[in-house]
């Protein structure tokens, strides 16, 4: 498998263009080093020819000089060099790594349940790692030591042209055999960066749910699963350590090779007097100079092949596109929003539709409870809403317009969602309450932590709204988590709030202050409440309720329970807890 060198280079310029002058002024001293490498040799010439020739001490000394002070400048240049190469490929590599990660946000959540988060960290960080050494090595090293083989064959034929020739002949045919077998092992690196992703994502599973497992005997289970994972990256590393040792092996042959032909040539030249003792030094020196760019160029291309794997996975990434693309933009405007479904139909595997036909209309400022069973479809409907996905049929409007046309950023700044859990990030108060959204005060924050009863729990914070939070909840209870999801609401100000059963996990005291919570919530706004609690459902103006993704039965909440027909009136009757969950 040989991957284009065009698709090398284009995924280089891509990221080094934005550095440009550091790329021209890393090329400027690529260059010094090499032309101090060819030169220095020719000091050394000198010196050993006018040492046998009897030339002046002086002439001697200033030699040495020269050579020793031109060693030190070359190695100062290459230092600068390396860490000048290391610097562009870390800014780089952090460039594409912030496009992955963006790329990756922006696709639709079909994409990302078919992929852990431990697949998906390889994917973005682990690639991109491997990246950082292509971006710096392939300058300092492929480039540098092309530009460096390419000066010392000139060298040579200044020295004598038929050897020069013959060693540009050798470089041509030992570049062209090595490109032969640049990509043989790319297959197998592919595959052997798949099978880290995956250990990487079951790893992130099985740790993540490790309680569960130790407490239903799964640990022999999950042990066996790792020990399968393992074997598939042993075998794929065998495999690609088998052919990189054969294009190792490639290398030193033609290595062994250029040896022989340097040893010949050198001692043809010598025994017939075509050159003086200083000539064979250099010519000797030229030799060796001219091994090490192909070792070095042998070397990376091993390492090209395990880079041609990442390249071909990121590439992949890359061209996965979302299925919801964003909409032309149309003004959605402020203040409560009506919400329609009008035909819809969506699943998540095309033959099983999860919601089927889905028709209501939702006025602006009204309030509906959605209830039905566990997997009837509640939370699917909600994602649409959010255009998390698009449905198969049908069209949902808010505001009377078609939340296809609106930009997903305007949408979803529109309407917003209050779970049962609570999601945090490693960061302050601040931003947990606000997104990172900078252009909200802090003055606006403080009052809705005073409107929703948080104060005691704001007082409590060490260093006040600068207090960093953890992931996972761990820093607030229950209760205390659902006031901050809604605090975040109130801080947008959108036109359509969803409860997706937000207080279903609450003992009744905290309950109390999250319904109040919910009433200010929802005041001039519409809401849609999904719901499993009868307290919940009593503030709706309708109720909606859905079996197997269909809607069975719908009205206003008032005149369903009067109606001792009605399928609501029968959950009333019955406990809604029950009935439902």
């Amino acid at each position: 498998m040989n991957i284009p060198l065009r698709r090398y280079w284009d995924l280089l310029a891509e990221y080094i263009r934005p550095q440009k002058r550091r790329f021209v002024f890393l090329t400027v001293l690529l260059l010094g080093s090499i032309g101090l490498q060819i030169v220095n040799p020719e000091i050394m010439k000198y010196f050993i020819d006018t040492a046998t020739s009897g030339g002046s001490a002086s002439n001697l000394a200033l030699a040495a000089l020269a050579f020793i002070m031109l060693a030190i400048v070359q190695q100062g240049v290459g230092v600068t060099a390396t860490y000048l190469g290391e610097t562009v490929a870390w800014n780089a590599t952090n460039a594409l790594r912030a496009d992955l990660a963006q790329h990756c946000l922006n696709l639709d959540m079909s994409f990302h349940n078919d992929r852990s988060p431990g697949e998906l960290i390889e994917r973005i960080d682990g690639d991109v790692v491997e990246l950082s050494n292509f971006f710096s090595q392939l300058v300092i090293r492929v480039i540098g030591n092309i530009v460096l083989l390419c000066g010392v064959l000139i060298a040579l034929a200044l020295q004598d042209w038929v050897v020069g020739l013959a060693f540009a002949l050798f470089a041509v045919i030992a570049l062209f055999v090595l490109n032969r077998v640049r990509g043989i092992a790319i297959p197998h690196s592919k595959a052997l960066r798949a099978a880290i992703a995956d250990l990487t994502g079951f790893l992130e599973e099985r740790l993540a749910g490790t309680e569960d497992i130790r407490s239903s005997g799964a640990v022999d289970f999950v042990m066996n699963g790792l020990y399968q994972l393992q074997q598939r990256i042993l075998g794929h590393q065998r495999k690609a350590w088998t052919l990189n040792m054969f294009v190792g092996f490639t290398g030193s042959t033609l290595l062994v090779v250029g040896n022989i032909i340097a040893i010949i040539s050198g001692y043809l030249l010598f025994t017939s007097g075509a050159i003086t003792i200083g000539a064979v030094y250099l010519f000797i020196y030229y030799i060796n100079l001219l091994s090490r760019p192909i070792r070095e160029l042998t070397q990376q291309t091993e390492n090209l092949q395990n880079i041609g794997a990442v390249t071909e996975r990121l590439a992949d990434l890359r061209k996965i596109t979302t299925r919801t693309q964003d909409g032309q933009g149309i003004e959605i405007g402020r203040g409560p929003h009506a919400l329609a479904f009008d035909g819809v139909t969506f699943g998540y595997h095309a033959d099983e539709p999860v919601l089927r036909q889905i028709s209501f209309e939702l006025p602006p400022g009204s309030i509906m409870g959605l209830l039905g069973r566990t997997g009837s479809g509640k939370t699917s409907l909600a994602r649409l809403v959010f255009r998390l996905y698009d449905p198969t049929e049908g069209t949902i409007k808010l505001a009377g317009a078609d939340i296809r046309q609106a930009r997903l950023r305007q949408l979803r700044q529109s309407v917003a969602l209050v779970t049962q859990d609570v999601q945090l990030f490693q960061a302050s108060v601040r931003d947990n309450l606000t997104f990172f959204d900078d252009s909200i005060s802090d003055e606006r924050i403080l009052e809705v932590i005073e409107e929703l009863e948080l104060s005691d729990w704001y007082r409590a914070l060490p260093n006040g709204l600068d207090t960093r939070l953890e992931t996972g909840g761990r820093s607030l209870s229950a209760g205390e988590g659902q006031l901050l999801a809604m605090a975040r609401v109130f801080l947008r100000a959108p036109g359509l709030v969803i409860l997706d059963e937000a207080s279903s996990r609450l003992d009744p005291a905290t309950e109390q202050r999250i319904e109040r919570a919910i009433d200010r919530l929802l005041r001039g706004r519409t809401a849609l409440i999904i719901a499993h609690r009868l307290s919940t459902v009593e503030r709706a103006d309708s109720i909606m309720i859905l079996e197997e993704g269909r809607v069975i039965e719908t009205g206003a909440r008032l005149r369903l329970a009067a109606d001792p027909d009605s399928r609501f009136a029968r959950l009333l009757s019955t406990g809604l807890e029950g009935v439902l969950a």
